[in-house]
């Protein structure tokens, strides 16, 4: 890719070169074909602003494009719709949008429809999952005031004082400026999360519809969802973009199980399924079933276990110690995954820049004596349960994990299955969570930030367990706004060490992502965000 990297290298991600592999490419595909991709159904309708879970991104990348992209080489972030982002100070961002693109409808996008979903996103009651990642601008607590009890206390949180983020002004059509409430050097390298894509007129005109219809400004467009099935989408062939895709439709079906959608990859049914379950990685029969259809790298997810804050007894900070010391990852990453997964020593991914050995130090690791010692120190003597859904080929390992947890602690352990991920993820985001359950993180953007802040900051978008630290908080205040960036990622693993005794998740292991492709497809590569390069494919003509 020929475009300008948008911040320098050393803010980015820093991929090994072990196990990513080299890129395939390829010429002369057919051009006018179309494929099928795995997925799981969307937990809402799909508006970027309030879409952060896998199954919806995975429709709304194709459908939007933002002010950057994550290059799929190496994941560092490059121009995609601004023209440029410039800074003096890390606190007053100038960005120019390129001229001449247009909404799949054929309206312009255009420096208002960037700060238009960026303040309906952020604005209170239309209650965003994704209005956290604007605290930073200035005037976030105008539009979006602080809960005083949290988001399940019996207070309401207090109105809104204005609709629209001071921090974000309009200069003309294809410049705007933003101006956050401290220095943040990061920010440039957030805004290609989806969450910060531009949304047309059309929406705020008829969000029902919209909804009904999604409207886009990416390489590919909407053409129908139904529910449980399928979603469809097409070309765009209007797309400004450096990104063009090289086959025409594409199909992301809903399957109920992974199991059933590798089925469809052996049988060619399915073109591409981003990660192979369990059952596959047993005994590498992967191997036997695909051969030279399997497509493998290191990628930037995490597998974990979260916490109901908001329930007992999992807001005792000694049982969640307890469980984690009773589970034996390296038993069970190489009994069920063949050894393509790491047990986790921490919470931020191995791959990131600023990445330290240990952090979670002896409560990552497998010690049946000190998790008794703890689990004795909780006063727990009930059940503990392990909920998670099915459909993403999660059932082998909890139960695994439950049993791991039964024998260590002499415990009744078990785990309790829910079949659709969008059903889970409901239950999730209504805090309705009766046990610990299954959670997991692939990086929104290259920054050790990511790992943290989103994920356990007080109030932020995917804390769902409710989980609050003010000392963690002000330390990643620190160092958002830190001089240098050596002096930040200091500040950042601090924080991160500081989760070890809360142990607010647990982290349980990494991956070389093994995925597979359907003979269909002469090229067909991972990306580092556990995502079919869709750029990569080519279709045998």
């Amino acid at each position: 890719m020929s475009r300008a990297l948008l911040v320098p290298a050393a803010v980015a991600v820093a991929l090994v070169a072990a196990g990513c592999g080299t890129p395939e490419t390829s010429t002369g595909a057919n051009t006018e074909a179309g494929i099928s991709i795995f997925n799981t159904e969307p937990e809402n309708p799909l508006v970027p602003g309030n879409t952060t879970e896998v199954g919806g991104s995975h429709v709304l990348d194709p459908m939007f494009t933002g002010l950057v992209e994550y290059r799929s080489e190496d994941a560092q972030p490059v121009n995609a719709m601004a023209e440029s982002i410039q800074t003096d100070d890390s606190k007053l961002f100038t960005v120019k949008i390129k001229k001449g693109w247009t909404f799949h409808d054929g309206s312009p996008v255009t420096a208002k429809s960037f700060v238009d979903a960026w303040n309906w996103t952020a604005y209170g009651p239309n209650a965003t999952q994704g209005a956290s990642f604007f605290s930073q601008i200035e005037g976030y607590q105008d539009v979006n005031p602080k809960d005083p009890d949290g988001a399940d206390g019996p207070q309401q949180a207090p109105a809104p004082t204005a609709d629209k983020l001071s921090g974000l002004k309009v200069v003309d059509e294809h410049t705007f400026t933003i101006t956050l409430s401290e220095p943040f050097a990061v920010f440039p390298v957030t805004v290609g999360y989806e969450v910060f894509a531009p949304l047309p007129e059309a929406f705020f005109k008829d969000r029902q519809a919209f909804e009904a219809h999604p409207i886009g400004n990416g390489p590919f467009k909407f053409v129908s969802r139904t529910v449980g099935t399928d979603i469809k989408l097409t070309r765009f062939d209007d797309y400004k973009g450096e990104d063009k895709p090289k086959f025409k439709d594409l199909t992301l079906k809903i399957y109920q199980s992974r199991e059933s959608a590798y089925a469809d990859l052996v049988a060619n049914n399915l073109d591409f399924m981003e990660e192979l379950p369990p059952n596959a990685l047993a005994g590498k029969k992967y191997e036997t079933d695909l051969g030279d259809r399997v497509v493998s790298r290191e990628t930037l997810n995490n597998q974990t276990i979260a916490f109901p804050f908001y329930t007992k007894p999992y807001d005792n900070a000694s049982l969640r110690r307890a469980i984690s010391m009773s589970i034996n990852r390296e038993e069970i990453t190489q009994r069920i995954y063949e050894g393509s997964r790491k047990p986790a020593d921490g919470w931020v991914h191995p791959l990131m820049k600023g990445y330290r050995a240990g952090q979670c130090g002896q409560h990552c690791e497998y010690n049946p004596e000190k998790a008794k010692e703890e689990f004795a120190k909780s006063g727990y003597t009930g059940e503990i349960v392990l909920l998670s859904n099915t459909d993403g080929g999660h059932q082998e390992w909890a139960e695994a994990v439950a049993n791991s947890i039964k024998n260590t602690l002499g415990v009744e352990a078990r785990f309790v299955p829910s079949t659709s991920f969008g059903e889970f993820r409901q239950k999730v985001n209504a805090h309705e969570m009766t046990g610990m359950y299954r959670s997991g993180w692939i990086a929104d953007y290259p920054s050790i930030e990511n790992w943290l802040t989103p994920l356990f900051r007080t109030g932020a978008s995917s804390n769902d367990g409710l989980y609050s630290n003010p000392a963690f908080d002000a330390k990643l205040a620190e160092a958002d706004k830190a001089p240098s960036e050596a002096e930040a990622i200091k500040l950042y693993l601090e924080a991160e060490r500081m989760l070890a005794d809360d142990m607010p998740s647990i982290p349980l292991w990494t991956q070389n992502t093994i995925a597979g492709k359907s003979n269909r497809l002469k090229v067909a590569n991972l990306h580092p965000f556990r995502k079919l390069d869709l750029d990569s494919v080519e279709v045998v003509a």
